[in-house]
């Protein structure tokens, strides 16, 4: 770019809505932009730079947390590779944790639907499962909030 952006030119710019621009200044994962008089914010290059990381982050699945653990050792000249390497490596542990996850809740459900004779009757096996509740297999929590874009 030939000179600081507005908001709206930064998202559309780097593919992260003016929202996620804001709220990723107001965590502190990106460092408040330079305002106008006026009160608007400006972006510079290296802002941009920033922003399109963070983008491919999340696009990775990275959570803000992580990312601004990348963010800061990206900034670090000095720093070791085989720390960004171990967060690679763990995010990729909890990636195939949760397609585990999914791959079971699937095959429950096809399960379920195979049970279900999907006729005119009101018997279903689907929502007899559903309402019997959660199974007695706990659940990790989800650390990652939704992710806004």
């Amino acid at each position: 770019m030939s000179g600081p952006v507005t908001i709206g030119e930064a998202a559309r710019a780097t593919g992260v809505s003016a929202k996620m621009i804001r709220y990723y200044e107001e965590t502190g994962l990106l460092p408040p932009a330079g305002r106008t008089e006026s009160g608007y914010r400006l972006y510079g290059d290296e802002d941009l730079h920033s922003l399109r990381f963070v983008r491919r982050a999340r696009d990775l699945g990275f959570s803000v947390e992580d990312i601004a653990g990348l963010l800061a050792l990206w900034h670090d000249r000095a720093r070791a590779s085989s720390e960004v390497k171990a967060m690679a490596l763990h995010h990729v542990a909890d990636l195939r944790r949760r397609i585990a996850e999914l791959e079971a809740m699937a095959r429950t459900l096809a399960s379920l639907a195979d049970h279900c004779s999907g006729d005119t009757r009101p018997d279903c096996p689907i929502l007899d499962d559903l309402a019997a509740g959660p199974s007695p297999t706990p659940r990790r929590p989800d650390r990652r909030k939704p992710s806004p874009r």
